[in-house]
C-alpha cells in the first residue's frame, strides 16, 4: 500500500509500480489537503482528500477541497461530480513504487 505522500504525488504507473514525483513529494508532502488546495495544487489536494476518505473514512477533506476549489475556480462542483475523471485520480492498490 502506498503512503499518503506517495499516493498524492503519483504521476503514473510503470507496470505494477506507481511512479512518484519525488521532488514534489519532498517539497509538499507534509502539507494538509487545505494547504495544498490554497497553493493551487488541486490534483494533489484532491488526491489527499481521496486518500483520507478511503483510508481514514473521513469526508471532511473532500468538503474542504471542494470549498476552496469552487471559490477559486468560480464553479459549483459537488461531491457527486465526476471529480475522479476531472483530476485523473483513482485509488489503485499497489505496494511498489518508483520515485523520480
Amino acid at each position: 500500500m502506498l503512503s499518503r505522500e506517495e499516493f498524492i504525488f503519483t504521476i503514473g504507473f510503470s507496470g505494477p509500480s506507481a511512479v512518484i514525483d519525488g521532488q514534489s513529494k519532498r517539497r509538499y508532502g507534509s502539507l494538509s489537503t487545505r494547504e495544498l488546495a490554497e497553493k493551487g495544487l488541486f490534483r494533489a489536494a484532491y488526491s489527499s482528500a481521496v486518500w483520507s476518505k478511503e483510508k481514514l473514512n473521513e469526508e471532511k477533506d473532500l468538503e474542504i477541497f471542494l470549498e476552496i476549489y469552487n471559490r477559486i475556480s468560480g464553479l459549483s462542483l459537488t461531491i457527486d461530480s465526476q471529480l475522479d475523471r476531472l483530476f485523473g485520480v483513482f485509488l489503485i492498490e499497489t505496494s511498489r513504487s518508483i520515485t523520480l
